[in-house]
């Protein structure tokens, strides 16, 4: 039996070939960058200013409506305490929002966490982000402020909305950027084997 144009030998250097082939590419996928954090932030006081400002005009006027009625005590103490609760809640809401939202941009991930007493921390790997957006109301562009909208293919958080985040243009075109260059860098890797 001769063993020229066997099928053993001929196969034996395309697979070799294949395999070398393979295994350099999969060493260019172990040598990646190492994850790396690009920004940290949450809720910034700024979003709420528009809230404080109607609080404290709101406080003013129903001060000014008791004092021009010729209010008795009675009506003094109930124009009080609304004032107080309402106060009570816009610092509670405030304070809530402002210990419980915390964000971190990786070079590959998203990571979102909520809560005070149970922090709940959902990862969204960010190659699987489909759009990434923000809206400003008027107060808030002049301040900086607003919210992300980020929409994807995850299955817990198809659409995660980041609200009170500062410098929102520039964050909101990072997470961008760091979207399409992941999805950049996965397609090589894949293309390439």
């Amino acid at each position: 039996m001769s063993t020229d144009g066997a099928p053993g030998e001929s196969e034996s250097p395309a697979r070799d070939q294949f395999q070398n082939a393979a295994a350099e590419k999969m060493s260019q996928v172990r040598d990646t960058p190492a994850e790396r954090s690009l920004w940290k932030g949450g809720y910034s006081p700024k979003a709420m200013y528009g809230t404080w400002l109607i609080s404290a005009v709101g406080t003013v006027a129903v001060l000014i409506a008791v004092a021009l009625m010729g209010g008795s005590s009675t009506i003094w103490y109930i124009a009080g305490a609304g004032i107080l609760i309402w106060w009570v809640l816009v610092i509670a809401t405030y304070l809530y929002r402002r210990f419980s939202m915390h964000y971190e941009l990786t070079t590959q991930r998203f990571v979102h966490q909520r809560g005070i007493l149970i922090r709940h921390t959902d990862r969204i790997e960010v190659i699987d982000l489909d759009d990434v957006s923000y809206t400003q109301g008027i107060i808030q562009r002049m301040l900086g402020v607003g919210t992300i909208r980020l929409t994807g293919s995850d299955r817990t958080h198809p659409e995660l909305v980041l609200a009170g985040i500062d410098k929102v243009p520039e964050i909101a075109s990072l997470i961008d950027d760091v979207r399409r260059e992941e999805r950049r860098r996965r397609s090589l890797h894949i293309e390439s084997i």
